[in-house]
């Protein structure tokens, strides 16, 4: 059986002007990385922004396990299952972090025959995006530093510094450093944080941004600390507005390329969905929208993470509707859930199946609360029988959803067509009536309380007294309307991974509190959630190699 790398490296790609042609865009339109990706450039997306918009389709999953659900594999193939159909669509997804290619879950390009190439290229430098969020960064923590350093005109406290660097890597070492050991010329010293740059507020920004004039007005809010009156001092006030908006000038406009089988995809923005927002960026998805018929984008983890937040937040503050919610799930998922060890999930086990469904089942509680219509898929495993598969479809039935199989990681796309001509019948049958699941107008304990009733299913949340304190001050500051953004492990509906299922009885324990007054949302650390992963014991790093001709191994 071939790799995921192999298929993707014996791919015959088209040039991306030609896969750019069939959205009718022109060649001097686009600003060329290479041949097989491009930059959209203003002058398109000023050219197509009072075009119709098409269909917004999101696809997201129940909770990961070990045994793979196949999220993005689901919509690269959906996408490429619209082209079977001859419909006009557009993939929109998120940039793949180094973390995870380096550490332990590897690339984001899709699997097996539903991929977006090329995918090396992707999965590691790709455009240079995250490069330049990085840099953006921690120009700003440095030109604070600089300013302590120089005479703290703004009375800067530096026990309230709220700023991070960042590093899109895995590296635990730098979760609490300290800063300016040395002379006297080597800066003041004092405990500083690395986040891993998907967590950054700068990605947040650049993925919520509609325009540069908006990039730079949020940039100007960022909160770096508060002096020592308890006033908030921005990056607008260290002057760094300016150079941080020319690192990211580029890095604003949406990546285009495309899966193997020619369907276009806009990769732009990777905001993790345990740490941060978990969405692509609205210009990508707002620009999709102009070009295409269907447009199929994901959100990250399960559906409590990520399409909570895109529900919540992304359609929110960028005004879209989404018309239709894809849920996928596996059968070895559903058992692994119900108790059996993934050595076991290739037998049939009706009692776990019946036992682990309720994750799927809270799932589709919690989408329906949205009122968009919600289809459930299977992505299939060669070990699932029949009739695991008709009890599930039969109690995705019975809850209001339609299902569909899909086996586009084995077919491509057209091991998605049932899946897709389900979809164009929802979207025929059932109209969305989008609405968020909170208002603007509560309190930010009280969004929290109603993610984690509605949602998680706690009975409740408990705040430490540091995370109380930062809730008051933030609703002083007058900006408790914002949404809130929960940091939480992907692996269970609770804060502790190790419950899987549909959990009860618990609580949602809330650490930490900070505004990203730019990116425009409140962020609530809970459990033992960390911004800066580590690596594992045996990192996939281990496995990847480039041989004398340039090409690349290990990566999955």
């Amino acid at each position: 059986m071939k790799t995921d790398i192999q298929i993707a490296q014996e791919a015959e790609l088209l040039h991306i002007k030609e896969v750019a042609a069939h959205l009718g865009i022109a060649e001097d339109e686009l600003e060329f990385y290479g041949k097989y990706k491009a930059k959209l450039s203003d002058e398109l997306m000023n050219r197509v922004k009072d075009q119709k918009d098409g269909k917004l389709i999101l696809v997201t999953a129940i909770n990961p396990t070990p045994a793979g659900e196949g999220k993005t594999t689901i919509t690269v193939g959906l996408g490429e299952a619209f082209g079977v159909l001859g419909k006009k669509a557009v993939i929109a997804l998120r940039e793949p972090s180094l973390g995870p290619c380096f550490g332990i879950k590897g690339g984001a390009a899709g699997g097996g025959y539903a991929q977006v190439v090329p995918m090396e290229d992707l999965n590691l430098h790709f455009t240079g995006d995250f490069h330049a969020i990085t840099s953006a960064n921690n120009l700003l923590a440095a030109m604070l530093d600089n300013h302590l350093q120089q005479g703290n005109t703004l009375r800067i406290d530096p026990k309230q510094i709220v700023w991070k660097r960042c590093l899109d890597m895995n590296d635990r070492a730098l979760r609490n450093v300290v800063i300016g050991m040395g002379g006297k010329m080597d800066g003041v010293v004092r405990q500083d944080r690395f986040q891993i740059t998907v967590a950054s507020e700068i990605m947040a920004i650049l993925c919520l941004a509609d325009d540069m004039t908006d990039l730079k007005k949020r940039l100007s809010e960022i909160i770096v600390a508060y002096n020592v009156d308890g006033e908030p001092v921005t990056a607008a006030d260290l002057k760094a507005v300016g150079s941080m908006a020319a690192l990211l000038k580029d890095a604003i406009k949406p990546n285009l390329i495309q899966t193997l089988e020619h369907t276009p995809a806009l990769v732009h923005g990777g905001p993790f969905a345990n740490i941060a927002h978990g969405c692509n960026s609205v210009r990508a998805t707002k620009t999709a929208l102009k070009l295409a018929d269907y447009v199929v984008t994901e959100a990250g983890f399960g559906a409590d993470l990520g399409a909570e937040k895109f529900l919540d937040i992304k359609c929110r503050k960028a005004g879209l509707k989404p018309d239709a919610i894809v849920l996928v799930a596996t059968v070895r998922a559903l058992k692994y859930n119900g108790g059996v060890a993934k050595a076991d999930l290739g037998e049939e086990n009706l009692a776990a199946l019946k036992s682990g469904i309720s994750n799927l089942e809270k799932h589709i509680e919690n989408l329906q609360k949205f009122h968009v219509p919600v289809v459930v898929t299977l992505n299939q495993f060669v070990s699932d029988t029949e009739a695991e598969i008709a009890f599930i479809k039969s109690f995705c039935e019975e809850r209001g959803c339609d299902f569909a199989l899909a086996n586009v990681w084995g077919e491509g796309g057209q091991g998605g067509v049932a899946l897709a001509e389900t979809i164009l019948n929802t979207l025929e049958t059932k109209p969305s009536e989008y609405t968020p699941l909170y208002a603007d107008e509560l309190s930010i304990s009280d969004k929290i309380e109603t993610i984690a009733r509605e949602i998680y299913g706690a009975s409740g949340v408990t705040f430490t007294a540091a995370a109380k304190k930062a809730m008051d001050r933030i609703e002083a500051m007058g900006m408790g309307n914002l949404p809130v953004c929960m940091a939480k492990t992907q692996y269970s509906l609770s804060d502790d991974a190790k419950k899987l299922g549909r959990p009860t009885g618990f609580t949602i324990s809330v650490n930490e509190i900070y505004v990203s007054a730019g990116a425009g949302f409140v962020v609530a650390i809970t459990g033992s959630i960390m911004t800066m992963p580590g690596l594992p014991k045996v990192p996939a790093a281990e496995g990847i190699d480039v041989d004398d001709n340039g090409v690349i191994t290990g990566l999955f």
